[in-house]
């Protein structure tokens, strides 16, 4: 029985280092189990491989009706959850473009809002959103665009949660870890609305699949941690007419900005020329970073897409804004067009 136990402990800790998710460990645990069963119900007293998995059939059945007895008892608990929120856990059928009486309690301060109202959240149900990056920036932005009413929400990530993203990564959970972010972030958008429709893109965003994929959606929040993807993203957008918000993170600062050379202002790579030097611009595992940052930053990234997608307000077109947070300190500055821009300008 001790080399059983062995074994079940060595396929989790291996699935661990393969960042394997939770429930494919438990899967991989399980076929181990039916193994056992086979050998103990299959081969005749005193054989070698029934002795050294622990004599007895009767043992492993008691072990397992254990295991099934806390598994029911935690679907009973879920059932009962359910019950108790029917509201999270079978949400109120409406058409399209309409609310239930649900929606309508859920987002009442939006409404009672003047420049957001009725048609604004309306305008928000209909909206389609695409995240890229479910990280720091994205963590935050999700939750609130999720928890605005949203209608589509897309989040494309090619990475699985690590323990060291918790720190600021608030959308994801210890239990989470080694899952990809995306189907992490799926499940919480999810757990606060039901009404969301997320649609999570486990894949690295390159260009043979860019421009389908932004061309699916109305405003793009970049939230990327490195530089060839944002130029991507900025031709893309740029090229098809899209709005794309894109916030950024060093240490103690943030900034952000929507680029939207279609309406006004520039586009990333008017102010970004090319990609720094390496060494002139460290990563947040190289520099740091200051756990609520992405939270202040992500947040406003939510913000300004609420102000596009319901028309209220001014968005920051052509303009930066930038928060120090070890100062306390928001300053705003102007951005302009780079007629020689390769992307957007007219030279």
């Amino acid at each position: 029985m001790i080399v059983v136990f062995t074994m079940a402990i060595t396929l989790w800790v291996i699935g661990h280092f393969m960042r394997a998710p939770h429930q494919a460990r438990w899967i991989m645990i399980g076929l181990l189990y039916v193994g056992v069963m086979i050998i103990q119900v299959a081969l005749p007293d005193g054989h070698p491989l029934r002795e050294a998995t622990g004599y007895s059939p009767q043992l492993w059945l008691l072990i397992g009706a254990a295991v099934g007895v806390a598994l029911l008892y935690k679907r009973g608990l879920m059932a009962i959850r359910a019950r108790t929120n029917p509201v999270s856990a079978d949400p109120e059928p409406t058409k399209p473009g309409t609310f239930g009486t649900v929606e309508l309690e859920r987002y009442a301060r939006h409404i009672v809002l003047r420049e957001i109202g009725g048609p604004g959240q309306k305008r928000l149900k209909t909206a389609r959103v695409l995240v890229i990056g479910a990280g720091g920036l994205g963590s935050p932005a999700l939750m609130y665009l999720g928890a605005a009413g949203i209608g589509t929400i897309g989040v494309i990530d090619d990475d699985v949660v690590d323990n060291s993203n918790l720190q600021r990564q608030v959308i994801h959970r210890d239990a989470d870890i080694g899952t990809p972010k995306v189907f992490s972030a799926e499940a919480k958008i999810k757990a606060q609305n039901p009404f969301a429709d997320v649609r999570p893109y486990h894949r690295r965003l390159t260009e043979e699949i860019a421009k389908d994929l932004i061309a699916d959606y109305d405003i793009i929040l970049d939230g990327s941690d490195n530089f060839d993807t944002r130029y991507l993203v900025n031709r893309v957008c740029a090229a098809l007419g899209k709005p794309l918000i894109s916030g950024a993170l060093s240490q103690w600062e943030g900034q952000l900005s929507v680029f939207d050379p279609q309406h006004s202002g520039p586009c990333y790579q008017c102010i970004f020329p090319q990609a720094p030097a390496d060494g002139l611009a460290p990563s947040c595992a190289e520099a740091g970073v200051i756990g609520p940052l992405p939270g202040v930053v992500g947040a406003m990234m939510a913000m300004e897409t609420i102000k596009l997608a319901t028309d209220a307000g001014a968005p920051l077109r052509g303009e930066m804004l930038i928060y120090d947070a070890l100062y306390g300190e928001t300053r705003k500055i102007a951005l302009k067009k780079r007629r020689d821009c390769p992307v957007c300008g007219t030279g």
